[in-house]
């Protein structure tokens, strides 16, 4: 069938084709629907590749159907006959070509029959046909990612999960990733041990050692790309559909979203001043599989789970087999008296799988975490490392084993302890004229934040702690609502307030703007 279409082409600097030239039929189909861009940055060939490709795919060109002569396409187009031949032969070799000796080239027939069909109206971007589901298990846990906007970026009042960035040891640091740069470049640049670099990794036996009162083998410690990344390597080695898991509510939403997302059965249990209540967990399931825990400084509410608790804890994962995950995100820094002991410093049952992180006490960009295993799981966390693990950045690890090694990272942990110590005192004093009608703040002896709870206002007034989140961070504060990290109805309300990214100028300047929205939004006790 012949027909005449008309094609615009933007004129080349020669004036080879004006606006609006018509190809002359020569043989074999014409070619619509195809525009050429000179001033593009891209080149002639790419686009002639990508117009012709998508004509074929689409149908525009039939399965069957011949194509002019390459010399013919050439002059309809005012390019080059090598570019024309080029394309063809990029076609050719993609299976969308056939070439007919003596005959032409010609649309492969295979498309008559393989080519799927084309939706009926174009998908918009980011926006799934109907057809396509995504797991039940990640429908449940997105609506939550996309509303606390997770992983912060830059500091601001009232951030958590950010160190302080500003008083990080950048020349000693860089002074370390030099030394590394000049070295080998098959052990840099090549794939890394599953297990982690072997420097690193008898580096943190040494801090846990004597930092944390964990004594491990070497053989113990797995080297992940963070916390998140080894509470998905847990979840996916260990649970199967169904198996129920403990969690702390309110409790921390990474760590609870991983097991969701392995298909576990999530028993929330709740939190007071001693931390998990381990009765409540046994009340609502005698029988789980894992319990997770921030015993050293609970997420979000800050607690310390007391030694009573822990002991009881222990005897419920002994009595349903169950396995302890204990996340120790930022209890470095302690700042009154020692470092409180670790839940697996205390296990003798060998039940605890210890995670811990760099991303509080470096800083979060470096992505790098570790497992400690119980020894009944070493041969499990080999198989799964070496079967899963490609590997994780040589270079990192070894600047981090030489920070450590060298002494560095203990004085960093010590000088951050006063710093952050001075900044929890900063939003302390700011805050008791200015919000103590408002949020009782909380004392904490660790950590990188605190939490306000709301003062009774108005009677039996509630108060919708989102709602005063949300009008918080359109002026520029991000204090999280507490009922974002629950499961179940709290008894109190209140909001995370972090310190630890920002300075004390900062703080103040934070604390009288957030007093200032408050002031507007909730009121007078």
């Amino acid at each position: 069938m012949l027909y005449c279409v008309r094609v615009a082409f933007v004129p080349s600097r020669k004036g080879i084709l004006g606006q609006g030239a018509v190809i002359k039929y020569a043989g074999g189909a014409l070619i619509s629907s195809l525009v050429l861009d000179r001033s593009e940055d891209r080149p002639l060939t790419a686009q002639l590749h990508s117009s012709l490709r998508t004509m074929i795919l689409r149908g525009d060109l039939r399965a069957g159907e011949r194509l002019p002569a390459s010399r013919t396409l050439a002059k309809d187009l005012g390019v080059s006959r090598t570019t024309v031949v080029a394309v063809m032969d990029r076609l050719l070799s993609e299976g969308l070509l056939e070439a007919r000796l003596g005959a032409g080239t010609w649309v492969s027939r295979v498309l008559s029959d393989e080519r799927p069909v084309p939706l009926s109206q174009p998908v918009a971007l980011g926006v799934a046909p109907q057809s396509i589901k995504i797991s039940q298990a990640m429908e449940q846990v997105l609506p939550d990612l996309v509303a606390r906007k997770r992983l912060p970026r830059h500091p601001h009042c009232f951030i958590t999960g950010l160190p302080a960035l500003d008083e990080f040891p950048m020349a000693q640091w860089a002074r370390l990733s030099a030394k590394h740069l000049r070295t080998d470049r098959s052990h840099l640049m090549g794939y890394g041990h599953p297990f982690g670099l072997k420097a690193l990794r008898k580096a943190i036996a040494a801090h846990v050692r004597s930092s944390r009162g964990i004594h491990c083998g070497l053989e113990q410690i797995f080297v992940t790309g963070g916390a998140q990344h080894a509470f998905q390597l847990i979840g996916n080695m260990l649970l199967n559909k169904g198996d129920k898991v403990w969690i702390e509510d309110p409790g921390a939403i990474g760590g609870r979203n991983s097991f969701i997302a392995n298909g576990a059965e999530i028993v929330p249990v709740r939190v007071d001043s001693h931390g998990m209540v381990v009765a409540d967990g046994v009340a609502k399931a005698p029988v789980f599989k894992l319990a997770f825990v921030t015993p050293s400084h609970q997420q979000p509410l800050g607690v310390i789970m007391t030694l009573a608790r822990r002991l009881a804890l222990l005897r419920a994962a002994s009595e349903a087999d169950a396995l302890i995950i204990e996340d120790d995100y930022d209890s470095e820094f302690h700042y009154v008296g020692h470092p409180v002991s670790t839940l697996k410093s205390v296990d003798t049952t060998d039940r605890v799988v210890y995670v811990g992180t760099f991303s509080k006490s470096l800083f979060p960009a470096l992505r790098l975490g570790f497992i400690i295993s119980p020894l009944r799981l070493v041969d499990a966390f080999k198989q799964v490392f070496n079967a899963f693990q490609p590997g994780l950045p040589t270079h990192a690890q070894a600047v981090v084993a030489d920070f450590m090694e060298a002494g560095f990272f203990a004085t960093h942990i010590r000088r951050m302890r006063q710093i952050y110590a001075d900044r929890y005192q900063s939003l302390r004093t700011e805050s008791e004229p200015s919000l103590s009608d408002f949020l009782d703040i909380q004392p904490t002896n660790s950590g990188l934040h605190t939490v306000g709870y709301f003062r009774r206002f108005g009677g039996d007034k509630d108060i919708d702690e989102r709602a005063v989140s949300r009008a918080l961070m359109a002026e520029g504060i991000s204090a999280r609502p507490l009922g974002q990290y629950a499961m179940m109805p709290l008894e109190k309300k209140g909001l995370t307030l972090g310190f630890g990214a920002i300075a004390p100028q900062s703080i103040r300047q934070g604390v009288a703007k957030m007093a200032a929205c408050l002031q507007r939004l909730l009121p007078p006790n």
